[in-house]
Formats: C-alpha cells, structure tokens, sequence
C-alpha cells in the first residue's frame, strides 16, 4: 500500500467536504492506481468518474464513487508534493539566495527546491539540471506544461559556471525536447554581473526567443545580494549606468520581438528601472503580465490600476492619518504619491514609511523582503493609528513575516492598528478611503 497524500485542507461546500473527507486522511489511490505524487492526484481525478481510495485518519479506508464535470475540482489540498517529499537543488549556484540567508527564519525558506511537479501547479521556476531521464519523459508524456525555467545563460560555460553543476549544460538540448513535445515555458535570467551579462545575456535572449511560441516569457531580474556572504563567491550589484544601459539594450530586444511576434517577450524587473532613474514603462509593455509573481511589471500594473481609480475618490474625507510601510526601491513612488493624493483628498494624511532592510543588508531594497523587526526599529511609535502592510510581505497563508514574528507583535511595537492591502492600485485607494 503506498503512502498517500495527506489532506491538507477541504474547501467548504466543495466535493471533498460532501463525501465527509477531512483534513489529516490520506489519498491513496484512484481506480487502483496508487497517487504516489500531486501529479498522478491532479491527472488522473480529470476524469468525470472514478473511484477514489481514502484512508481516514483512524486507519478505516473507505471507498468513495466520485462523479463530477468535467471542469469540477474535488475541492481539496494535500500537504506535500509527494509522499516522498521533495525534489531538492543540486545545484551550488553562485548567487544562491538561501546560501546567503541567517538563522532564525521561517525553517521552509532555507528547502532548496527545484521541484518540476511545484513548477506545474505553484509557478515554481527550475532549473532542469536535477531531472533524471525518466522524470524528464514523464513530463513529455504527460505534457505537463507550463513549467517555468530558470535559464540564467543559455552558453553551456557560463551556465555550468554559474551553477556548479556539469549537467546544468544540458539546457540547449532539454529546451529544445520540451519546445517540440509543445510544452509552454516562462524562463527567468538572474543577471549577475561578469557572469552572464553583455554578450551572454544578448544570446541567451535570442536563442529563448527563438523558441517562441512554446517560449511564452523570458524575464531578467538583478541578482540579490545580502549581507550574510562570509566565505561565498565575491560578487557584486548593478550600478546606475550598467541598468540604464541594460534597458536600452532591453527595448531594442523588445521592437525587434514585437515587429517577429506581436509580443515583447523579454521583461525586465522594476528593480533595474529603479536603479537607472527611469519612469517604469506602459502596462502594454509587459503583454498581460506573465511574470508578475518574479518582480516584473508590479510597478506598472500598479500605476495603471491607480490611474483607472482616480477619479472614483472623494474629493474630501475627515481628517486622519494614514501610514504606509514599503521598501526603499519603491519610497520614491509613493513619495510622489502622496502629495498628488493629499491635494486630490482634502483631509488625507498619507505618512511613507520606506524600511531600510538592515536585516539583510541594505542593497537589498524590496517590500517582499522586509522583516517585522526592522520596520518596529524604523517606525516608532504610531500612536494607535492604522498603517498599510503590503501582503507580499506576509508569508501566503499567515500573518507572518520572513523572521517568524507576526502582524500581531508587529501592532504592539509600533503602537498601531494593521491594514493588509493586497498589491493593486485600485484596492489601495480603496482602503485609504474606507478605513479610519
């Protein structure tokens, strides 16, 4: 008898929770094929009819006849990916984030995983390079697609340098099986300066590009750099210059691809625009926003979103006090924000708070990467009033920050009343105005 799936959570009012299946019983089979991962779950209860095997949590194994359509979900979660856990990195990339992470963090951010079955269902990138031939053809047998790839380099040398492992200079030839089996991809190229930059970045561009359509994205992101590098590869940050160069080159790349495909296809993240002082381009450069969970195209979505809601809000409130806390990339933005905002809201008083990440060291600049502690020390005492908390901040199922303390010690530090706001412009107008 195989190990099963552990339920996680049951949807209420869902398939699940109608044939009384709960949280803790394990999904061990499907017409007698035994679910050894979240694969074999997801391909084979497609069908409108099976037989699913459950076994309780008190050991009873039940028998449950399922009819559903064909769009129908069961209406549950499990716990892992696999009863036998998951597939992990083996790479030693030189530019590993969680190489460069301290203690005392949530213990799930220091798994290395490079996992093709998180890559189908959670948008997971992967490198490829830990794929035996077998999982490789199950993937193609099954089309499991989209999968979302980080490339790095497409130069078999500067890939293998870069991630120190010889089979990571297999891609070309990975690339080009998946393309053929019609396998979606969205790629990402972590730049890092004197690696896979210049000549490197410009070919490994092309060749993704060459893929298209099966290549539906390719998304450049600056390598993050924190202050825990004692004993790893000396390496360093994008300047102003080499970002304004590198988005001259990018809108080059761009035309060219949307005169070939009516695509941009190549995005570039809000950090590099941040960087070379420049506006952050239309939302109709990011082409539906692909790869908007990587860093690319938040900006822009969200100035759009503010635009669309502008002339919804009140020309006058009463008197409050808001505050916002961000990160450094984005303070100037809000900054400027703010004084069209309070001109626009008579009675508005908007308060930017952008957080110095000292946790991780300030090259590090983001509001995903801000921890509980530095915005207590940055905040001081807010006097009982509400301030804004971007949801990315927060682990995605808890109030939670990445070292461990919650919203709730947070709020006791500060002296203030919590808001989570989701990353959209028009639901942060709304809750300026609804709150208070």
């Amino acid at each position: 008898m195989p190990n099963g799936l552990v339920v996680a959570r049951v949807e209420a009012g869902g398939i699940a929770a109608e044939m009384e299946i709960a949280p803790g019983d394990k999904v061990m089979a499907v017409d007698g094929q035994e679910i050894k991962d979240i694969i074999d779950f997801q391909y084979l209860t497609a069908d409108e009819v099976f037989t699913l095997l459950i076994e309780k949590a008190d050991g009873e194994v039940w028998e449950i006849d399922i009819e559903k359509d064909p769009e129908e979900f069961l209406g549950l979660e499990v716990e892992k990916v696999s009863a036998g856990g998951l597939k992990f990195c083996t790479n030693n990339c030189v530019f590993c984030f969680v190489a460069q992470m301290p203690e005392g963090m949530r213990r799930t951010l220091y798994d290395k995983d490079d996992d093709y079955r998180l890559s189908l269902s959670q948008g997971s990138f992967i490198t490829l390079s830990n794929l035996s031939e077998a999982e490789f053809q199950r993937i193609l047998d099954l089309h499991l697609s989209p999968l979302y790839i980080s490339v790095h380099a497409w130069d078999p040398a500067a890939r293998v340098k870069l991630m120190q492992n010889k089979r990571s200079g297999e891609l070309a030839d990975q690339i080009r099986r998946l393309a053929e089996a019609g396998i979606s991809m969205h790629t990402q190229i972590v730049l890092v300066p004197g690696y896979n930059d210049g000549e490197v970045l410009a070919e490994t561009v092309a060749r993704l590009g060459g893929f298209y359509p099966q290549v539906q994205s390719i998304a450049v992101v600056p390598v993050g750099l924190t202050k825990f590098r004692e004993q790893l590869t000396d390496l360093r940050s994008f300047d102003s210059f080499e970002a304004r160069t590198l988005l001259e080159h990018a809108h080059k790349w761009q035309e060219e691809f949307y005169r070939e495909t009516g695509r941009r296809l190549v995005y570039f993240a809000d950090e590099f625009y941040v960087l070379a002082g420049q506006d952050f381009p239309g939302v109709e450069t990011y082409d539906g926003f692909p790869q908007l969970e990587n860093g690319v195209g938040m900006a822009a979505k969200f100035q759009a979103e503010i635009a669309e809601g502008w002339d919804s809000l009140p020309t006058s409130i009463s008197p409050r006090i808001v505050h916002l806390i961000t990160g450094v990339s984005a303070g100037n933005f809000f900054l400027g924000l703010k004084q069209k905002l309070e001109k626009r809201v008579q009675g508005l008083s908007l308060l930017i708070h952008p957080i110095c990440n000292d946790f991780f060291g300030s090259t590090v600049t983001v509001a995903g990467l801000l921890t509980a502690q530095d915005i207590a020390a940055q905040t001081g005492d807010l006097k009982g009033q509400e301030f804004l908390l971007p949801d990315i901040m927060l682990k995605s199922d808890e109030r939670i920050f990445l070292d461990e303390h919650n919203v709730e010690w947070l709020e006791q530090q500060v002296n203030g009343k919590a808001v989570i706001v989701e990353n959209n412009g028009q639901i942060f107008l709304e809750t300026l105005i609804r709150h208070g």
